[in-house]
C-alpha cells in the first residue's frame, strides 16, 4: 500500500506533507470508527522474545522512534499503534520558537535521504510537558524519551540553564532523558560536544537527577562526524559522569558520498538516511568495543531494513531508532524489522 502513496506524498513539500500525514493519522486513530484496532492489528508488534529492558526501562521491542518526527508530543499514541516500541519526543527547548526560515527539508531520493535544517521548531517545554502529563493520566504504557536542547537564542554560556528548565518540567512525565549537543542546525551548539562543556553539563543534570528519589536515564546524543579521539573523550564522559548511555548518531554534515545532483546536495543542514548507515555502525561499534560494552548504546542513522537493524544491534547497539527509513520504506518496516529479528534470535 505505502508503495503505491508514496510517489504522491512525494510529489509535495516534505515538512507540509509530514504534518498531512500524521495529523490524519491522528485523527484516525482518536475519531475513526476501529481506528486504533485497524492500526495495531495492521502494524502493531507484540512478540515476547522482542522484549528488552535497558537502563532498568523495559521495551516490547528494541525499534524506536527517533526524534524530530513528534517534537510536540502530538501523536504518541497513533504513532505507537504503528508497532514502536518507544518514542522520542523533541527536542524541546525552555521557550517555543519557530525554527529556521522555509523551506528547511529536503528529499535526496538519489541517495535514500533527508536533509533538514529545522532549527528545533517546537512549542515550548510547557506545552510538551501538559501533553505527556495527560498522556501518564491515561495509564499510557508507551515509553517516551524527552530529547532536550536549548533555544538558539540563549548563548552557549548560559545552556546548561536551558538543558535544566527542560529536564526539571519533563522529570515527571518522560521514562528517559536525551542531552542534544550535536544537531549542525542551532549555531554554536555542537561546540558543546567539546570534553569540559559537556562534562559540565552532564554532571550538573546528574547532580540534579540524583537528588530525586527517583531518577531517570540520561543519555548523550552524538554527532556521526566525531573523530576517534573526540569517540574516546565520550566514552571517558559517559563512564566518569555515570550517564546512563548514547545515542549514536544524529545526523552529518558529511556530503562526500551523496550522488543527488547540484545545488541539492549542498542544501545547509543535517543529513540522514541510507548516506548515514555506515558510519553510524561505525561509530556503534567503536563505543562499544572501546567501552567494552559499559553502557547501553542506541543506534540510529540510516536504518532503512531489517538487515541495518541487524547491522546495529550486532555492532553493539541495545536498542535502535528509526526516521528517515521510516520516510522512506514506510509504517511496515518497523513489523519487518522485528519479525526478522525474532527469526534471528
Amino acid at each position: 500500500m505505502y508503495r503505491l502513496i508514496k510517489p504522491i506524498f512525494f510529489k509535495f513539500d516534505p515538512e507540509e506533507v509530514h504534518y498531512f500525514v500524521v495529523k490524519r493519522l491522528k485523527w484516525f486513530h482518536d475519531h475513526f470508527p476501529l481506528g486504533q484496532t485497524i492500526l495495531r492489528g495492521s502494524f502493531d508488534v507484540n512478540i515476547k522474545g522482542l522484549e528488552r529492558e535497558v537502563f532498568g526501562i523495559k521495551f516490547k521491542n528494541p525499534v524506536g522512534l527517533a526524534a524530530g518526527f513528534d517534537k510536540n508530543g502530538e501523536y504518541i499514541e497513533a504513532l505507537s499503534d504503528l508497532g514502536f516500541g518507544f518514542i522520542e519526543v523533541g527536542t524541546v527547548t525552555p521557550l517555543p520558537q519557530p525554527g529556521n526560515d522555509k523551506p528547511r527539508m529536503f528529499r535526496l531520493e538519489d541517495d535514500s535521504a533527508i536533509i533538514n535544517r529545522m532549527g528545533f521548531n517546537n512549542k515550548g517545554v510547557d506545552t510538551l510537558a501538559e501533553r505527556l502529563r495527560l498522556l501518564k493520566a491515561a495509564n499510557s504504557d508507551i515509553v517516551v524519551g524527552g530529547n532536550i536542547g536549548k533555544n538558539k537564542n540563549t548563548p552557549n554560556e548560559d545552556a546548561i540553564s536551558d538543558y535544566i528548565k527542560c529536564f526539571d518540567r519533563l522529570f515527571d512525565v518522560v521514562d528517559y532523558f536525551v542531552v542534544n549537543v550535536s544537531s549542525p542546525n542551532t549555531p554554536g551548539l555542537r561546540a558543546l560536544q567539546e570534553k569540559e562543556p559537556l562534562m559540565e553539563l552532564l554532571n550538573t543534570l546528574q547532580q540534579r537527577n540524583n537528588k530525586n528519589n527517583v531518577s531517570r536515564p540520561i543519555l548523550l546524543k552524538i554527532a556521526p562526524d566525531l573523530t576517534n579521539e573526540q569517540l574516546d573523550d565520550i566514552v571517558e564522559i559517559v563512564m566518569s559522569t555515570g550517564i546512563a548511555g548514547v545515542i549514536a548518531t544524529n545526523t552529518t554534515i558529511d556530503r562526500s558520498t551523496l550522488q543527488s545532483p547540484e545545488p541539492l546536495k549542498s542544501e545547509m543542514g543535517g543529513l540522514s538516511g541510507k548516506p548515514l548507515t555506515q558510519r553510524s555502525v561505525e561509530v556503534v561499534r567503536y563505543l562499544a568495543v572501546k567501552s567494552n560494552k559499559a553502557f547501553p548504546i542506541i543506534g540510529v542513522g540510516g536504518i532503512h531494513s531489517p538487515k541495518d537493524a541487524q547491522d546495529m544491534l550486532d555492532a553493539g547497539a541495545s536498542l535502535v531508532q528509526l526516521y528517515t527509513g521510516f520516510i522512506y520504506e514506510g509504517p511496515g518496516l518497523i513489523k519487518r524489522i522485528c519479525k526478522e529479528l525474532v527469526k534471528a534470535s
